[in-house]
């Protein structure tokens, strides 16, 4: 079927109407997306010059007074700086440590650790959450020692 030639003149006028709508549809959005931006965030100027501070901050992971306390896991030295967290980590049998600190510490999954103890992924992961549980008896113990 064939559309006439004035037919098909209609349909791209108001296909062209239509574009123009969405367009222009689109600039009041994008132009109440600026003033709602404007309105909510402050320029980083402004904050200097009104008030004086200093725009970062510095890491103090190991200046404290305690020296923090390094576990040896399969060659790999885990450093650990909270006090009670480490006495909470020792007092653990070897093996549920090792597996706390490779999993959290070290970055290793659960088949990973499997691999490396000869394990299956399931066993790695119950008994994570085993020496987990331990750990917070551990904690709290500790917790209510203070």
């Amino acid at each position: 079927m064939r559309y006439s030639e004035q037919f098909m003149e209609h349909i791209e006028y108001a296909f062209n109407a239509f574009c123009k709508i969405v367009l222009r549809h689109e600039a009041i959005n994008a132009w109440r997306d600026l003033k709602r931006k404007e309105a909510r965030e402050v320029s980083l100027d402004y904050l200097m010059s009104e008030r004086c501070f200093e725009p970062f901050s510095m890491d103090s992971y190991f200046e404290r007074q305690e020296k923090p306390t390094v576990f040896l896991v399969l060659g790999k030295e885990v450093i650990v700086d909270d006090e009670r967290l480490a006495m909470a980590l020792s007092r653990l049998p070897q093996l549920r440590r090792e597996v706390l600190l490779l999993y959290y510490f070290v970055g290793y999954r659960d088949e990973a650790i499997g691999r490396l103890y000869g394990r299956c992924r399931s066993s790695i992961n119950r008994r994570r959450n085993v020496a987990l549980k331990q750990l917070r008896k551990e904690w709290e113990r500790l917790k209510h020692e203070e």
